[in-house]
């Protein structure tokens, strides 16, 4: 048995005085020499073994595609090509995964090696195959490889959402056979991973791509659709065969307390959008302007705060995170956080926002904060209890981003009838992600809340197979 190397070998990353003045991505991905040397640190368990595959949603042979690379080092290409027909098998966005997954709660957070030392850099390397078949013409090749094997069955399926559920759920449909179009309410197909995830994490260029190959199964993408507005389901059904909701949840949580209504305060979901889609940092050569002031205050702490905090400091800002709780209790990745700290993004802990103070124009120029104090006591999630102290700062502020959480939006199912929702604002499914429609599934965040790209992918890959199933017992 070869000697086990404990420590994962790492990935470049631009210098922090270079990347914070622009949105290019950070991390450069691995080399062909380097990811041979990581995938070399698999000990390969047994397929029915693995822990790492049963910690993937979409349950990815992790130990089968790093085999591939370390079958076939003389031969890149070769290597690449086979670990990305592996990696297909189970997701068709690998690029997209690679880069935004939280693997380390996932598959690499179940690593054998994991246990005695640095786990498998599983994520890193799933985007170094990606890349590289990108970069050289191997996922065309493949998917023409693919494209003719295709046998067209004469159903239609409408996909409701062009997000990562939806996009996941349109191609292993496409792939079944069937006729699929995408409706997507924004100007551009991608959902979250368009709109709220930044450049220099997620680059627009990869999501394209990956886009792409949804077109050559295929696949039809109507953007500016609003599904409950433009059409309804009632109507969609009348033409398809099946429907599937992947709206995901994109109505942002807002505080409610005094000065909410103050110029200068965004929802992280309207300021990313203005980032990210509307390419609001190349104002004027883009007709969406933002304005972030000197001093911005991000209040939240998950993914989403720590995109809006590194965005508003490429955009020239002083930028602190605000969260109520302790740093130990941050849902962001830790990766996130790690850079947000080299960035020069300052943390504020056990503050909760209480009022937001605005000058004689309207617009904010401070925020309230009452001091927190955490108990011994543990929540019904696991986290130390909070309470208020009685004690006020006041911190200064030209701009607030509000990033505490999304829900489902109300308008698909205030205009479907029938259609079964939580208390919650999420949709109803039973274990097939039918909802209470028949011939009506759904997945990803609008049946969970806000959650990961890779459980929504999961769940379309999920619907597929559950909708391929209903309508092929409906025809027998």
């Amino acid at each position: 048995m070869p000697r086990l190397i404990k420590e994962r070998v790492s990935t470049p990353e631009r210098p922090v005085e270079e990347r914070i003045k622009d949105f290019y991505e950070v991390n450069l991905g691995y080399t062909w020499e380097l990811a041979l040397r990581e995938a070399e640190r698999c000990l390969q368990c047994p397929k029915d073994y693995a822990p790492c595959i049963k910690g993937c949603p979409v349950h990815i042979d992790i130990p089968g595609f790093i085999a591939k690379l370390r079958e076939n080092k003389d031969n890149p290409y070769r290597a690449v090509k086979e670990a990305l027909r592996v990696i297909w098998a189970c997701n068709s966005l690998p690029a997209i995964t690679g880069r935004v997954c939280p693997q380390e709660e996932q598959c690499e957070g179940v690593c054998v090696v994991g246990k005695v030392g640095d786990p498998i850099n599983i994520g890193k390397l799933e985007r170094f195959v990606a890349d590289y078949a990108r970069e050289h013409g191997i996922d065309d090749e493949l998917l023409m490889e693919e494209v003719p094997k295709i046998q067209k069955n004469g159903k239609k399926v409408a996909v409701i959402g062009a997000g990562p559920a939806g996009l996941t759920c349109a191609a292993e449909l496409a792939k079944m056979g069937y006729d699929v179009t995408i409706f997507e309410a924004l100007h551009e197909p991608g959902g979250v991973l368009a709109y709220g995830i930044p450049e220099f994490r997620l680059p627009k260029e990869i999501l394209r791509k990956e886009l792409k190959k949804l077109s050559i199964l295929g696949v039809k993408i109507k953007t500016d659709h609003v599904v409950g507005r433009t059409v309804t389901i009632p109507e969609l059904l009348e033409e398809y065969d099946a429907v599937f909701i992947g709206t995901g949840a994109g109505t942002p949580k807002l505080l409610n307390i005094p000065g909410i209504n103050l110029n200068g305060i965004y929802s992280a979901n309207e300021f990313l959008t203005r980032i990210n889609l509307m390419k609001a940092y190349k104002f004027p050569e883009y007709d969406t302007p933002i304005i972030v002031g000197k001093k911005v205050v991000v209040i939240g702490a998950g993914n989403t705060a720590m995109d809006a905090a590194r965005s508003a400091l490429r955009l020239g800002a002083e930028v602190t995170i605000a969260y109520r709780r302790g740093e130990e209790d941050m849902t962001a990745r830790i990766e996130e956080v790690e850079h947000a700290k080299e960035e020069g993004v300052k943390f504020m802990f056990f503050v909760n926002p209480v009022e937001f103070i605005g000058d004689e124009e309207g617009r904010v120029k401070a925020v309230k904060f009452e001091k927190m104090k955490p108990l011994d006591e543990k929540d019904s999630r696991g986290k130390r209890k909070i309470i208020g102290t009685g004690e006020y700062i006041t911190v200064e502020a030209d701009t607030v981003v509000i990033a505490i959480g999304q829900v489902p939006n109300k308008i698909l199912w205030k205009t479907t009838p029938g259609l079964k929702v939580s208390e919650k604002g999420t949709i109803i499914v039973d274990e097939n992600l039918m909802t209470s429609i028949p011939g009506v599934f759904a997945g990803g965040d609008a049946i969970r809340g806000e959650a990961t790209v890779i459980l929504a992918m999961g769940d379309g890959r999920k619907a597929a197979k559950a909708i391929h199933e209903y309508l092929s017992s409906k025809s027998s």
